[in-house]
């Protein structure tokens, strides 16, 4: 029985047949509790993508996503050298990806598979090392930043401003009298400085001091991501939501800025037919995407991610957005995806953004289409703009421990 391959246009698959995919499940034939499985559905992992997982709590966006991370890590050696996973934990639920989930052994084995830890590196903010020790979760080092490395427009943006605030005015001129490597008492001094309104500058050194108290600030750099076949996991969960904007806006353009750099080496050397080190292509997981790259206003995250999501194919990034509300998610984000998993939705308007796109081609209205998913857990409808196809599929199981299941008062 021949196999499905999303995400992979014609040309590519005739090239490479099923090399370079991610198993990620079967195909659904019928509908409700009639559908059946049958063919092995796979993702195309060669080319960069940029994949929306969404569906209503409970449904099984996280636990595709670790399927996907999974993936990417049991790939061919001379393929997974050349690709890296970075995963934004907005739960902390991604460190027990080094575990092997014993629980699902039956099902996995159905599946010709087996319970299965991974080597994941699990980073935690500097200032947050204790909590995360004391919650008993498994982590390997941590990190931090240096708040010189963030731009006037980035604190303005975690500190909720607006540009015309006079605190942001005097943020500016703070900050533009500033070189090289500063911590947060060179910023107070720095402000003392500035002739300016005294409980303005009372207000500007109150925000600068609670940022003290975020945890991300201190000696630790931020973990090398693209090393070859890596998953990185940033857990972030004990972080108020505009810091963790500002951490995945950081990590972002870290990823962007140096795959820019390789990509331009590697067309040089395709050119010049010249060795070089090749850095591997990152695959980028966002877990409740829409808080960090949102439909209607901004976050510390906005700028890069969407400057990713316009021009990310080129230096070879993949995105994968994981939303419980794909309506909430910027439009240049819904529009650009050319790889959607949707698990079951009901909320009209989250219905309605998935109509916008792929209406073209499908013979039914996508509504249509999730109501005759059946009521198992990890089915979903995937729509492949390559392909221009939609097919219902069920998930394949975990081969590691998912620890983002619901808890039970039985």
């Amino acid at each position: 029985m021949p196999e499905i391959v999303v995400g992979r246009d014609d040309e590519d698959l005739r090239k490479y047949e099923t090399q370079g995919t991610l198993f990620i499940g079967k195909h659904l034939v019928g509908s409700g509790e009639d559908a059946h499985m049958t063919t092995p559905v796979f993702m195309d992992a060669l080319r960069p993508h940029i994949v929306i997982l969404t569906g209503k709590r409970g449904e099984g966006k996280s636990y595709s996503m670790g399927v996907v991370a999974e993936e990417l890590v049991k790939l061919p050696a001379n393929i997974r050298k050349n690709i890296c996973s970075v995963i934004i934990d907005t739960q902390g639920i991604f460190w027990t990806m080094k575990s092997p989930s014993e629980r699902d052994s039956i099902p996995l084995k159905d599946w010709g598979l087996v319970p299965q830890g991974f080597d994941v590196q699990v980073y935690v903010p500097d200032g947050q090392a204790r909590q995360f020790s004391d919650a008993g979760v498994d982590f390997d080092s941590t990190f931090s930043i240096a708040p010189s490395e963030l731009s006037a427009e980035e604190w303005i943006s975690v500190f909720g401003l607006a540009e015309s605030d006079p605190l942001s005015i005097l943020l500016h001129l703070s900050l533009a009298k500033m070189q090289g490597h500063y911590e947060i008492a060179d910023i107070f001094a720095s402000i003392d400085r500035i002739e300016y309104d005294p409980k303005d500058r009372l207000a500007l050194k109150n925000r600068f001091a609670a940022a003290r108290d975020w945890g991300i600030f201190g000696e630790a750099k931020m973990p090398a991501m693209l090393e070859p076949g890596k998953i990185t996991v940033i857990d972030v969960s004990l972080t108020p939501q505009n810091v963790r904007a500002l951490l995945v806006g950081i990590a972002g353009k870290k990823l962007l800025e140096e795959r820019i750099k390789a990509r331009r080496n590697e067309e040089l050397a395709d050119i010049e037919i010249t060795p070089i080190r090749r850095v591997p292509m990152p695959w980028l997981f966002i877990d409740e995407a829409h808080n960090f790259l949102p439909s209607e206003g901004s976050t510390a995250a906005t700028e890069t991610l969407s400057r990713i999501v316009k021009e990310g194919r080129q230096p070879g990034i993949t995105l994968v957005f994981a939303t419980q509300r794909p309506e909430k998610l910027h439009q240049d984000a819904v529009a650009q995806a050319d790889i959607i998993i949707s698990h079951r939705l009901t909320a009209k308007a989250d219905i309605d953004a998935l109509k916008a796109i792929m209406q073209t081609y499908l013979l039914y209205d996508i509504g249509k289409y999730i109501n005759e998913l059946p009521h198992l857990k990890g089915v979903a409808i995937v729509l492949d703009d390559n392909s221009e196809r939609l097919y219902k599929i069920r998930m394949r199981p975990r081969q590691s421990w998912h620890a983002g299941s619901s808890p039970i008062a039985i």
